[in-house]
């Protein structure tokens, strides 16, 4: 399928759907398609410099040629699960049974929010959208950050240190904003912690997170050079699941 000649360029960057998306996440931190949409709205091309720098790092590229998709790897919960105790797998299955969430969440949340876009790119693009999007909750592990407003703020200030998106950027903008505003000073501290630990950090788009599954979790992080988490007080919105008891 090819795009409407009377589509908007992909890359343009489009103000005030932002703006929308970004108000509607602020009514409801629960909607991660907002998130999605605050992102195709204000990315602009910047996912154009980490599809060029994938494609430049050897692993990266490989992953890229063989059009692998992480989706069937994390969707196995029981095959993680029979991984070694402590390794990244085995902590990210952990992880998504105490959040109550899958790895077809964030599919679901991004398809709803695309309507039907067309990636401009070509395939390889396509597969380093679908695997960023599915790593996610991977970083979370790695990183040590939880999915409450605190920790998924840090996570994206992460990302936004290493993808240089320009909508994850905004988006920790107007978090950091309203985190000041309230006075939670220790929270902003901590997000801006997180920017902090993800230029320090290895490249993680082009990370081979296949071969990292079945490795222990602290071997991992030394690896990718992600700094230890330091220790910040989690801040669940309204919505969201109490945690199981793993």
């Amino acid at each position: 399928m090819n795009p409407s000649p009377d589509a908007p360029p992909p890359d343009r960057f489009r103000p005030l759907e932002a703006i929308r998306a970004l108000r509607a996440l602020s009514a409801n931190p629960d909607d991660t398609g907002q998130v999605f949409q605050v992102i195709r709205a204000a990315s602009g091309t910047s996912f154009r410099g980490v599809l060029r720098r994938v494609q430049a790092d050897p692993e990266g590229a490989r992953i890229l040629r063989e059009r692998r998709s992480l989706l069937p790897v994390l969707g196995d919960r029981d095959g993680l699960r029979a991984l070694p105790e402590g390794s990244l797998g085995w902590s990210y299955a952990g992880f998504m049974d105490a959040e109550k969430i899958s790895a077809d969440g964030l599919v679901e949340a991004s398809d709803e929010s695309a309507r039907e876009e067309v990636h401009p790119l070509g395939p390889e693009a396509t597969v380093l959208s679908e695997r960023l999007r599915d790593m996610h909750d991977l970083w979370h592990v790695v990183t040590g950050y939880q999915r409450d407003l605190i920790g998924e703020a840090a996570l994206l200030a992460f990302t936004y240190a290493q993808t240089r998106n320009r909508g994850i950027g905004l988006i920790v903008a107007y978090g950091l904003y309203r985190l000041w505003r309230g006075g939670a000073h220790e929270a902003v501290a901590t997000v801006r912690g997180g920017y902090r630990r993800g230029r320090g950090a290895a490249f993680l788009p082009a990370a081979d997170w296949e071969a990292l599954l079945p490795l222990p979790l602290e071997e991992v992080r030394r690896r990718l050079r992600v700094e230890p988490v330091d220790t910040y007080e989690q801040l669940r919105s309204d919505g969201a699941p109490a945690l199981q008891n793993s």
